[in-house]
């Protein structure tokens, strides 16, 4: 299943990563650009 979470925050990046662990393909959209550059780096 395809899933797109809008926030990552602290409940959108958990609810992401539990669909990820469970074999969804999960994408997270956020609009603060130093949150999402911050995931990119790991």
């Amino acid at each position: 299943m395809n899933i797109t979470i809008f926030g990552s925050g602290y409940v959108g990046l958990v609810t992401a990563v539990c669909f990820a662990e469970v074999g969804n393909d999960v994408l997270c959209v956020d609009v603060d650009e130093r949150k999402v550059a911050m995931l990119r780096r790991g």
